[in-house]
């Protein structure tokens, strides 16, 4: 058993695609009580956290996988690579990223019973916004008010 979770995991990182199901099945295995793999599985998760360029995947991971822990790890890799990347991104990737955010919080929010279903998740979305915004306003995003004020008036749910 030890050996098939070795060589999922390898897989994952050996591969040239992420693959988000094998991570998926890792996290699974990390959160199960009672699964063998569990131990490695969390060694795995923090050696992985670490990887430099993991924090790329990140909307892959947000948006393929089907775990939702495999989820906030995604989001938990991009807040990371907020935290400790920011100041030395390309403008460019900068910008992808907080389109990202903030289209995936409206998006998220345009449905009151997503909204309600993923709350938790649209929590951690806003404070990894607000991680974007300790960096970028006023400076460089001097219209953040007036676009979040043009945002809540599409929609009251937004506002929530």
């Amino acid at each position: 058993m030890a050996s098939d979770f070795a060589a999922l995991t390898s897989r994952l990182v050996n591969g040239k695609d992420f693959d988000v199901t094998v991570l998926d099945q890792v996290i699974a295995a990390a959160y199960s009580p009672v699964d063998p793999n569990r131990g490695a599985a969390n060694q795995f998760l923090m050696q992985l956290q670490e990887a430099p360029d993991l924090w790329q995947q990140a909307d892959s991971i947000i948006e393929k996988a089907s775990n939702p822990h495999a989820r906030f790890f995604g989001l938990q890799v991009l807040d990371d690579a907020i935290r400790t990347r920011w100041k030395i991104l390309p403008a460019d990737q900068k910008d992808g990223i907080k389109n990202y955010v903030v289209g995936k919080i409206i998006n998220m929010s345009q449905d009151e019973a997503t909204l309600i279903r993923e709350k938790v998740f649209i929590n951690k979305l806003n404070l990894t916004l607000v991680e974007i915004l300790k960096k970028e306003w006023p400076h460089n995003w001097p219209t953040f008010v007036s676009d979040l004020v043009g945002s809540s008036r599409s929609s009251e749910l937004l506002c929530e």
